[in-house]
């Protein structure tokens, strides 16, 4: 169970802001079950991580220091940890504990945001969270815009996200969290359904360009996967079958992936016997194509009419089968 000890309450409309701060911070750190070894602080952007420092442990300790421009999500991370330990860095002293084998911090002090972050890191995740609750208790908090943008961007609708992103505080105007939502709130607004599907053109496994437009005059399902995510490779079967049933009705598929290894990516197509066209830049998450249609999470489809026209998005299971059934029987 993860705690959070409150040393001091100094200048908290500061701390619950993305405004700058003058004061560098130091990290002063434990961690729990490794005496020796490297410890990396790493910036968070886009669903990625990078690293900005490096620090020996020493007899369990460790320390950071430095300044950021406001207060934003990083993480910590030894050699031992498939993924980095995440909290909120701040311009001020910052103590904390971190457990190497369970990847999570257990303890920070001196931080309302971490208070609040590691409070409901978990919970967001949970189907039926609150997000507008949170977000209207703690307007001016970066935390509350993170966790909107993280992982909300892709469930709510809308003119639901909208409306709980009008909640947030302007002082959190210059926050990098908040500028990312709005481009995605905007982005959200040119692919509704209804909407011209917005143009593109990828390179395909061979590394010829392939545009969206080749498919002119057919129904498109644009599929965004990688072979990395497993619900998506969860789902390929029934985007299989659906091929199977209509590839000869006017209908094909266009996989758009975000791998960033292309020996697996093709290993994913073969593997899971994805025998239409599939493109990618290997960029990952700072992939253009995902962008320009507002993709947060995958799988993520759009089914395009052979006018250009998206009528349908984020068919799964029997959805994908039944509308499809709808169009073309």
């Amino acid at each position: 169970m993860k705690k959070i000890s409150i040393a001091a309450l100094l200048a908290s409309a500061l701390f619950m802001s993305c405004q700058p701060t003058p004061e560098g911070y130091v990290i002063e750190g434990e961690v729990d079950g490794m005496q020796t070894g490297k410890i990396y602080l790493k910036s968070f952007r886009n669903k990625m991580f990078f690293d900005v420092d490096t620090a020996d442990i020493v007899n369990g300790k460790f320390s950071f220091q430095g300044k950021v421009e406001q207060p934003l999500l990083y993480g910590l991370a030894t050699d031992d940890m498939s993924y980095p330990a995440q909290f909120f860095l701040e311009n001020q002293k910052m103590k904390l504990k971190l457990d190497a084998e369970d990847g999570e911090i257990e303890e920070i002090e001196n931080s309302t945001l971490n208070q609040l972050f590691l409070d409901k890191q978990d919970d967001v995740l949970e189907e039926g969270f609150d997000i507008d609750k949170l977000v209207s208790e703690n307007p001016a908090s970066p935390v509350a815009a993170f966790f909107l943008y993280r992982y909300f961007t892709y469930q709510l609708p809308l003119e639901q996200l909208k409306a709980t992103r009008a909640k947030l505080s302007p002082t959190l105007a210059s926050c990098p969290y908040v500028k990312d939502l709005d481009q995605i709130i905007t982005t959200l607004a040119s692919v509704q359904i209804g909407q011209p599907a917005p143009a593109f053109t990828l390179p395909d496994t061979a590394g010829v360009n392939i545009s969206l437009a080749d498919f002119k005059e057919k129904y498109v399902l644009l599929d965004f996967w990688a072979s990395w995510c497993p619900p998506c490779r969860k789902e390929n079967p029934n985007v299989v079958a659906a091929y199977q049933k209509y590839k000869d009705k006017n209908f094909t598929i266009l996989g758009v992936s975000l791998d960033k290894d292309k020996e697996r990516w093709i290993k994913g197509i073969h593997d899971d016997h994805l025998t239409w066209t599939h493109v990618s830049d290997l960029k990952y998450w700072d992939s253009e194509v995902p962008a320009l249609y507002a993709v947060r999470g995958i799988p993520a489809n759009f089914l395009i009419d052979p006018e250009g026209i998206i009528i349908a998005k984020d068919l799964r299971e029997e959805a994908l089968q039944e509308k499809l059934e709808e169009l073309l029987k």
